[in-house]
């Protein structure tokens, strides 16, 4: 199960699509070469379909529409037959991804060797994908040399490449000795392998290294779909090609969450998908939900597996062919309910297309379509919902509710690196950006509405203990971003080290509670003592709400104690951040030049300039998190 990717849909008109693509404009094909990628699909049609693409862009540049990733997959046995899988699955999620293959087996050598083809590739991640004949039967093999040997790639990778590293984790493919207790004989290379996983799990996160867990999806669908002995003993090949679409995706979805892609809200509907029946019909007593019933208690594991998801960072929303009130009363009067009222950020419930409800929401919560992921167990609303919005995430769920968690756990479209305080934090502040729309709405002018928030912006350098945030946050697609440059760890820390960089995050505080980090920048000191803001992002969360202005005294404020004259502020356009092209001239910069690609460089002396007018206080945050007065609201 799983090796098609179950979750996605079948199309019957696959074929027809993709014998047209080759004749379409490039931002048509785009989307179609999308459409067939997000559909079931076997290695075969996988294969054709990522040649198709390759050939595609060999003639077209496509890079004006989606961003590109460097990826090198560097190992010991034979991987090229794995990239039509991966490059697939960027696709899915919004990355044209270029593989390097290592050399067979010369991994080590191609990390140490500054002319090697690897380094000449300049990728933005490696994958390091090691085979457990190779690491467990070696002479002497152990798993704490094995280790340290691993340990020493991660760090010629960081060392040469600066880049991202995903290690693939050891496949259980050893028969065993002893049977049940083989882990009593450490020797073996069923134990190594065992042990060398184990060991990968602890020191992983502590060196920023990204796991592939290839040995708990073994575990899931069987080792014997992912291993063939004879595929080894003929060509190497660890990793059997009828899984191969099952590791891209996994390799995707890493790739998509080091670039801030994961989705990020589950938008569910309630009858026969949050519980069973139809609460208009049935009445909230006639709904089957809990114990006593099979059915019963495969509703109550999603919502549990939903209020995993919450507590994790992922939004919840309610959109829901009812009547609200109805719609409501599960929530109030059932005990057996799992999700209450209040872990929903959003509840939309009416008698309104569903395509049309999801557009509500993603407005309401201020987020894009394609951090949407749509849960409904009617398939005729699923393919509209795919139809009318074919960026909204629409898992196929089977017909027995009992494999719904299955089924969304596996599809992995809420994929992380990491969990911070913020991401625990952040269906509150979503349903707090509600409430504040809700005064924004009842205000009856704008300056009255800003005083009601009494809002506080605390700033500090990037914090050590925010560090995983803030790296998260520089590498997500945003639309408030001037430049949308990526910073690995070791390139953030860096900057931190340089007396010539500034680095700032600021956190918004208002009545209804802390908004979390909603801003980050970075500004370089040059040599014509100007300071340039080589990164501001923002959220847009805060837009509206004087924030930009209040930043803007920040940087003076800093600029002038680093001995700066001038601000430098640069634009460099995406598909995304058109919303910031005029960002630096409603701040009063002034342009300097415009370059072909659309690209804007700007300047503002600081000789004489006055603190710009807001409803803001002003806060510095010291080393401890404390705050002390650095601007009084003007």
């Amino acid at each position: 199960m799983f090796q098609d990717l179950d979750w996605l849909p079948e199309r019957e008109d696959w074929a027809s699509l993709a014998d047209t693509i080759h004749h379409q404009e490039p931002r048509e094909a785009l989307d179609s070469f999308r459409l067939l990628a997000n559909s079931r699909m076997d290695f075969v049609r996988a294969f054709r379909l990522d040649k198709m693409l390759q050939r595609y862009r060999s003639e077209h540049d496509l890079i004006e529409f989606l961003p590109k990733v460097r990826l090198a997959l560097i190992g010991s046995s034979t991987l090229s037959h794995l990239h039509p899988g991966i490059r697939l699955a960027a696709l899915r999620r919004g990355i044209l991804l270029d593989v390097y293959q290592g050399i067979y087996g010369m991994y080590r050598q191609e990390l140490m060797d500054p002319t090697s083809g690897l380094h000449s590739f300049k990728p933005d991640v490696i994958l390091l994908a090691l085979d457990a004949h190779h690491l467990a039967e070696a002479e002497n093999a152990d798993a704490d040399s094995i280790l340290v040997m691993i340990r020493s790639c991660w760090d010629a990778a960081r060392d040469s490449s600066n880049c991202s590293v995903i290690q693939q984790t050891v496949l259980p493919v050893h028969p065993h000795l002893l049977g049940n207790q083989e882990s009593q004989y450490s020797v073996s290379p069923a134990a190594i392998v065992t042990k060398v996983n184990a060991l990968l799990r602890d020191e992983a996160p502590k060196a920023n290294v990204h796991l592939l867990a290839v040995d708990e999806w073994a575990a899931q669908t069987g080792i014997f779909e992912w291993f063939e002995p004879s595929l080894w003993y003929r060509s190497k090949q660890e990793i059997h090609p009828r899984v191969s679409n099952l590791y891209g995706d996994q390799v995707g979805r890493i790739l998509a969450a080091l670039r801030g892609k994961s989705s990020k809200c589950l938008v569910l509907d309630l009858d026969n998908t949050l519980w069973g029946g139809v609460v208009g019909d049935d009445g909230v007593d006639g709904i089957v939900i809990g114990q006593g019933s099979e059915s019963g208690e495969a509703f109550v594991a999603l919502q549990r597996y939903a209020k995993g998801l919450s507590q994790r960072g992922v939004i919840l929303a309610v959109c829901s062919k009812n009547d609200e009130a109805n719609a409501l009363l599960p929530f109030e009067k059932r005990s057996e309910m799992i999700l209450r009222r209040s872990d929903i950020a959003c509840f939309v419930a009416n008698w309104e297309d569903k395509a049309g409800n999801i557009r509500r929401i993603a407005q309401q919560l201020n987020i894009g379509l394609d951090s949407l992921v749509f849960l409904d167990d009617n398939p005729f609303e699923r393919n509209l919902v795919r139809r009318e919005l074919p960026r909204v995430a629409v898992p196929e769920l089977p017909e027995d509710p009992s494999g719904y968690v299955r089924m969304l756990s596996a599809a992995g479209y809420f994929e992380t690196l990491s969990i911070t305080e913020e991401d625990r934090e952040r269906s509150h502040q979503y349903r707090a950006n509600l409430a504040r729309e809700e005064l924004r709405e009842k205000a009856t002018d704008m300056q009255g509405f800003l005083r009601a928030l009494k809002m506080k912006l605390t700033w500090s350098p990037f914090a050590g203990k925010d560090l995983k945030r803030v790296v998260q946050l520089l590498n997500k697609t945003n639309q408030f971003n001037l430049t949308t440059r990526r910073y690995s760890e070791e390139a953030v820390q860096a900057l931190l080290a340089d007396k010539d960089v500034l680095t700032l995050q600021l956190r918004l505080l208002d009545v209804y509670g802390n908004n979390g980090i909603i801003a980050l920048l970075i500004g370089r000191r040059n040599a014509h003592a100007e300071l340039e803001l080589e990164t501001w992002l923002m959220s847009c969360r805060v837009l509206g709400r004087q924030v930009e202005q209040a930043t803007l005294n920040i940087l003076a404020e800093k600029a002038r104690e680093m001995g700066c004259a001038h601000l430098a502020g640069y634009y460099r356009p995406t598909a995304s951040n058109a919303m910031v092209r005029s960002h630096y001239e409603k701040l009063g910069f002034t342009l300097l030049d415009t370059a072909e690609d659309g690209s804007t460089r700007w300047k503002r002396s600081l000789d004489q300039m006055s603190p710009l007018a807001t409803e803001i206080e002003i806060l510095e945050e010291d080393e401890y998190g404390v705050a002390r007065d650095l601007q009084a609201a003007h």
